[in-house]
């Protein structure tokens, strides 16, 4: 695999192809982050985002340092959630954001016009403008299924990615939430062809085996 260049360019072409992304923490309870990490993107994990709401800030930066380097051995992209002074700090490709981060505006003005940005959805109304904003690159709609990695968040079911699939044009979407390989082609009928995983990846047996059976399993 090639390396991404890190230009605005080469991560929206990346994205553009991307169909798997999933979301790790530190796995600081396991010791096996790198080992990890090699293993989902030699499955074919197109995007990974680290997402730890237990680490402070300089442990958060070193363990997306790891992320980084075997990103860019891989030519893959890395994603971070929540931090634009963290995004800044680590070069990082995508910066993801929830409805009550910064605006796209306020992350653009930290981070430039080359790094990618999403923004999570919960409903047709936030959809509606996530694809109405032109300096947002993707979203995410979700959670499809209740998940424990969001507690309290009630599902939106299938329908939020029907709606996201017919009304996104050419604005890359994920489908988020409890996504497995039982349940994916559920998701798939519903128009969308990109997912985001934790648990069906992050608690495998087999990594590598995990993900490549969803990634065949996607279109593209």
């Amino acid at each position: 695999m090639g390396h991404t260049s890190q230009t605005g360019t080469g991560r929206r072409a990346a994205l553009e192809n991307a169909r798997l992304y999933v979301c790790v923490t530190a796995r600081r309870e396991r010791g096996d982050l790198r080992e990890f990490l090699h293993a989902a993107y030699e499955g074919g994990v197109d995007i990974i985002q680290l997402r730890d709401k237990s680490l402070e800030a300089a442990a958060e930066i070193e363990a997306i340092e790891v992320l980084a380097d075997v990103a860019r051995e891989h030519g893959a992209l890395f994603a971070v959630n929540d931090r634009a002074d963290v995004a800044l700090l680590t070069g990082a490709d995508v910066f993801h954001v929830g409805q009550g981060d910064l605006t796209t505006a306020q992350a653009r003005r930290v981070l430039g016009d080359d790094v990618v940005i999403g923004r999570s959805c919960h409903s047709p109304a936030q959809v509606d403008a996530a694809v109405a904003d032109a300096g947002l690159d993707y979203f995410c709609t979700g959670p499809v299924w209740e998940t424990p990695t969001k507690p309290g968040r009630a599902a939106v079911g299938l329908e939020l990615p029907c709606y996201a699939a017919q009304h996104a044009g050419d604005k890359p979407f994920f489908a988020i939430g409890g996504v497995d390989t039982a349940r994916l082609p559920s998701v798939l009928d519903t128009g969308a062809s990109r997912i985001v995983v934790v648990r069906a990846v992050t608690d495998a047996q087999d990594v590598t085996a995990a993900a490549r059976a969803l990634r065949d399993t996607l279109p593209g």
